[in-house]
């Protein structure tokens, strides 16, 4: 039977009261559909194990009866790193239960930015999922004073780790089924003392300019915000939902927690990371939420493959891309669709479009959310011509990751649309978006002056700027701290630049910069996967990204992007000079945060001397510096990059 059939029903929705918690209603939906429902899957070996709503809490009944007999306490903090699985979900939700926050920290931090979070968050167990977690465990444990115990899960390489600082997740949940057995009532009891206003997820932001700060988050925030989100696009019990992204990210939480508990549709956790867009084609979800950089990486396959393929597959793919683009444009502004057009679609969705979205792994998609950072209207365009419902999403961390959503009958390229109910936003004089509603934080953890500035006037200051269009939509702009003001002084979103840049094949990535500058420029770091495959077809020889960076051909394909860009730009807002990097722009430099922003006032400083050949009027610009490994390695580069010109005054 389909999943899609008609005997698929909608989640009821749960009324959100002061006292309600994650706990609560996760017991109260895993006691509805017990065995009967699948809660969570997990590839392992090559095939999908299920896991039931009601192994779902009895696991996390013995972890949060384990925890609780190791001495955690209502208040306290629980760190947790590693890849999605099953067992951090089961950890997070113990620790939830059991009165104390979750933690998250991305995989791939280092060690200093593991140490910070840690001491910083007082917490007082750390769990990991293998030997690379638990060696950043113990190699920060002296410098964080209140951490008790480090906990583990997956055995690989732990044979040799003696320390008693140490324990398996194994043994403590067979310590909390001793304990459930004894005493029977004592993890509904822990459920029942918990409140909405209690503090569920201690939430660092990324750190664009200054230390990450600690967002508290209570139940209530959390909540409110998922069940405003799907009175928006209500769910079925039955739908599916790939989790891939990293649980330090608010909008894996969102989707995976605050939604997943309430509306009971199942989490499918990949194999490993690296091939989680294939076992996303083996589920086809219903709905998805990723960041604009995996829709860029998406459209990225879909070009090479369009390069790749034969003069004739092309063609086609060209037509049906195009009646596919007629129709988006039509559905944007709103135009009635002619009969012609409509036969032309039908045609193109059955030759061209379903095997797009068949092989995106979208065939069922209803809704598929971007959110973090803006998607490029390019991006953006092309997902809705094959018949992808790409919505932007519009938060942050501090609104519990959502305000504005696009309606599914209202979408506009250029804006994200509108607040989900209980939101209200507003523009400041000065043009900065402000939100109020249920999910707006406590505060920062440890910070009054940083909260008190951020809600000013009892509303939630964003730090963006943009504004409301006359049909109700929030169009936003960019970071305030970021906007451009060009030469006419016009002013300009570089990030608006950047996604049109990323819409080619062979760019992975783009820093433009012109700041109160003469002209603008840009550091342009090319896709090496998708350049080196079409360099390789071209004959060109290279042996590392660097050399491939600065080879003349590579060159030249780069500046034809950038004057493709140009030609839709302003005059003053066009690209004159740029340059390719020698290598990827990279979190472990402190070039991006760990959710894949840059962090344009480091870029500045660390490639000042860039910076100062592209407007000093160099033609080579020698490059002496180091570049860190997440092993603590540091490697040291010397090179010489080539300037180009692309026209213009």
């Amino acid at each position: 039977m389909s999943r899609d059939d008609n005997k698929s029903r909608r989640a009821p929705e749960i009324e959100i009261t002061p006292d309600l918690t994650h706990p609560k209603v996760f017991v109260q939906a895993a006691r509805k559909y017990g065995e009967s429902k699948v809660a969570m899957r997990e590839k392992e070996y090559g095939l999908w194990r299920p896991i039931t709503w009601a192994q779902y809490l009895r696991h996390v009944k013995e972890i949060a009866l384990g925890l609780a007999d190791l001495g955690l306490e209502r208040g306290d903090k629980v760190v947790l790193i590693g890849d999605n699985r099953p067992e951090g979900l089961w950890a997070e939700m113990a620790a939830l239960c059991a009165g104390a926050a979750a933690v998250w920290v991305y995989q791939d931090s280092l060690i200093d930015e593991v140490q910070f979070i840690v001491d910083h968050s007082d917490a007082k167990f750390f769990i990991g999922e293998g030997q690379e977690e638990v060696d950043k465990g113990l190699a920060l444990r002296d410098k964080c004073p209140k951490l008790k115990k480090i906990i583990w899960d997956d055995p690989k390489g732990m044979r040799r780790y003696h320390d008693p600082m140490l324990l398996s997740l194994d043994k403590l949940t067979e310590r909390g089924r001793e304990i459930d057995q004894r005493e029977p009532h004592r993890f509904d009891e822990m459920v029942r003392m918990g409140s909405g206003d209690d503090v569920a997820l201690l939430f660092y932001t990324s750190g664009t300019t200054s230390a990450p700060k600690g967002a508290l988050l209570t139940h209530w925030n959390m909540l409110k915000m998922g069940q405003n989100l799907l009175r928006v696009d209500p769910p079925y019990e039955s739908d599916d939902f790939v989790s891939f992204l990293p649980f330090a990210w608010i909008g894996e939480q969102m989707m995976s927690i605050s939604c997943g508990i309430q509306a009971g549709f199942t989490l499918n956790f990949p194999e490993e990371p690296e091939i989680a867009m294939d076992d996303l084609r083996e589920i086809g979800p219903q709905m998805m939420f990723s960041s604009a950089r995996l829709y860029e990486q998406l459209v990225r396959n879909l070009q090479v493959k369009y390069a790749d393929a034969t003069w004739m597959k092309r063609k086609i793919y060209e037509w049906g891309l195009q009646v596919g683009y007629e129709i988006a444009d039509a559905k944007f502004d709103k135009k009635p669709v002619s009969s012609w057009l409509q036969f032309q679609a039908a045609i193109a969705n059955g030759i061209v479009h379903r095997a797009l979205r068949d092989h995106l792994g979208l065939s069922r998609m209803r809704n598929a959310y971007t959110g973090g950072s803006a998607i490029g209207p390019d991006h953006f365009r092309f997902f809705h011509a094959i018949g992808v419902n790409i919505k932007q999403i519009y938060g942050q961390t501090e609104i519990a990751g959502i305000s504005v959503v696009h309606r599914t009958d209202d979408v506009k390229m250029d804006t994200v649309g509108k607040p989900i109910p209980e939101t209200e936003v507003k523009i400041a004089e000065d043009g900065e978006i402000l939100s109020r509603s249920p999910a707006v934080f406590k505060g920062y953890y440890k910070n009054d002056d940083a909260t008190a500035k951020t809600l000013k006037g009892g509303w939630l200051h964003s730090g963006d700027n943009g504004f409301i269009d006359e049909n109700g939509h929030l169009v936003f702009f960019d970071r305030s701290k970021d906007i451009m003001v060009l030469n006419d002084q016009r002013k300009f979103s570089p990030m608006f630049a950047e996604a049109r840049l990323k819409f080619s094949p062979y760019i992975k990535d783009a820093w433009v910069i012109g700041h109160e500058k003469p002209f603008v420029v840009a550091v342009i770091c090319i896709d090496y996967t998708v350049t080196g495959r079409w360099a390789e077809s071209k004959g060109i020889a290279y042996t590392s990204y660097m050399e491939l960076s600065q080879d003349p051909r590579v060159l030249e394909l780069v500046q034809k992007s950038v004057e493709q860009v140009n030609k839709g730009q302003p005059e003053s807002a066009r690209v004159r000079r740029f340059v390719n990097l020698f290598k990827e722009f990279d979190a472990d430099d402190d070039e991006l945060t760990r959710t894949k922003k840059l962090r344009r006032g480091f870029l500045e400083e660390r490639y000042k001397i860039i910076l100062g050949g592209l407007y000093g009027g160099a033609n080579v610009i020698h490059i002496d510096t180091e570049i860190n490994y997440e092993d603590g390695r540091v490697a040291r580069i010397k090179t010489d990059l080539k300037v180009l010109d692309v026209g213009g005054k």
